[in-house]
């Protein structure tokens, strides 16, 4: 996989493909260009948070499942109110279907928007622009957590096919997969 060339026309879903990458764009660009078309904060703010949250939706319900077919989301015990992350990822023989096009740009993007809203962040404190600040941070909460969650779920998905082999039989390999894809995580404890 790490050889496989970064070319959009390559990839499997090529409409994914671009829209994921478009409302990755689309958040920075109107970040960092807002200013040159409208003098007003609020609407930048606005319409960068929108962009955001379509960005977050995207990723997790969307591109996630379509580019390297892995899944996350969140749930509330009804009875503790304790948060439980669950992890799904694709059984081994659908992993080896995943296009290495998708899969690199798909991880190249999901870690590489984070640093840069970082970076955008100590460049706003460093202005002393709070007020921008707090947009650059809601940034990097959506973004870090949607790159921790895919990171889990590969993770996870990736211990389910070793413990299935290592394990070998069918019973095994389905009861590691079903441990891996209900992997919760509550915080260590």
């Amino acid at each position: 996989m790490p050889d496989a060339p970064l070319n959009w026309r390559l990839s499997a879903h090529p409409l994914t493909l671009c829209w994921f990458l478009a409302f990755r764009l689309a958040s920075i660009l109107t970040y960092l260009f807002g200013l040159w078309f409208s003098s007003n904060f609020v609407l930048i703010f606005i319409i960068v948070v929108l962009l955001l949250a379509a960005d977050f939706y995207y990723v997790k319900n969307i591109a996630g499942r379509r580019l390297v077919g892995l899944r996350w989301w969140n749930e509330t015990n009804s009875e503790t109110g304790e948060s439980i992350w669950v992890f799904e990822s694709p059984p081994e023989e659908r992993q080896v279907s995943i296009n290495a096009t998708d899969s690199r740009f798909f991880w190249l993007s999901l870690y590489a928007s984070p640093v840069l809203w970082i970076v955008l962040a100590i460049i706003a404190i460093v202005r002393f622009e709070f007020i921008w600040l707090s947009l650059v941070v809601i940034a990097v909460i959506l973004c870090v957590t949607n790159s921790v969650a895919f990171s889990r779920a590969d993770k996870f998905g990736n211990a389910s096919n070793f413990a299935g082999r290592a394990l070998g039989g069918n019973f095994a390999s389905r009861m590691a997969g079903n441990f891996a894809s209900r992997m919760m995580f509550s915080g260590g404890r």
